[in-house]
């Protein structure tokens, strides 16, 4: 009984050093290595300061820039901490309420959007913090983004063209606009659009 305890006590302490230790580190160090900026979480920076992720969706609601998937992670939403969709069902009437709410704010604010809205624009994504969009909620914004900043809607629509990203080794996914890199890249073509904020 002995011997068997002590022959499972070192599988065990074996195991645990390469599955546990060894494997990870050297993991994370080949990731480091390889795709430094990936394995350090695709970092977004401006003026040397860290604003942001590739990765991590965030709220943006000032006119002159361009919105997101509503999120449900946290009180807030966009909470990185917090990652969640909302698990709210289709016949949740707290759902039901906050849909229609964010579809009259939407035709609110964009009263010249070409065409029905989005359904990415009101529906949150499993996550809740999906970076992206589909180029059609992208363009679908064009008016009041270009409205806010002064600017011709194909000056914004070419910068959205610019941004769009393929399928995923041709294939997988669909196009798609990561969101913060849009609006970075408004703010240094055409300049912020005033202290209103994000």
């Amino acid at each position: 009984m002995r011997k068997e305890l002590l022959i499972a006590m070192r599988m065990t302490l074996t195991t645990w050093v390469l599955t546990g230790l060894a494997y990870p580190l050297l993991i994370t160090g080949a990731a480091q290595l390889l795709f430094p900026r990936k394995a350090g979480g695709s970092l977004v920076q401006r003026g040397g300061e860290v604003i942001g992720s590739d990765l991590i969706g965030q709220g943006f609601k000032a006119a002159g820039y361009f919105q997101g998937r509503p999120s449900a992670a946290g009180s807030e939403g966009y909470d990185a901490a917090n990652s969640a969709g909302s698990n709210l069902g289709p016949t949740s009437q707290t759902l039901h309420d906050r849909v229609a709410a964010d579809l009259k704010r939407l035709q609110r604010e964009n009263p010249q959007a070409p065409g029905p809205i989005p359904a990415e624009l009101v529906m949150a994504s499993a996550s809740g913090l999906d970076p992206h969009l589909s180029p059609e909620a992208a363009r679908w914004q064009a008016p009041r983004v270009a409205a806010a900043r002064h600017v011709a809607v194909g000056d914004v629509e070419q910068i959205i063209e610019q941004h769009i990203e393929g399928r995923t080794l041709g294939l997988l996914g669909e196009p798609r606009v990561n969101v913060l890199r849009l609006n970075l890249d408004l703010d240094e073509r055409l300049g912020r659009p005033g202290a209103e904020g994000r």
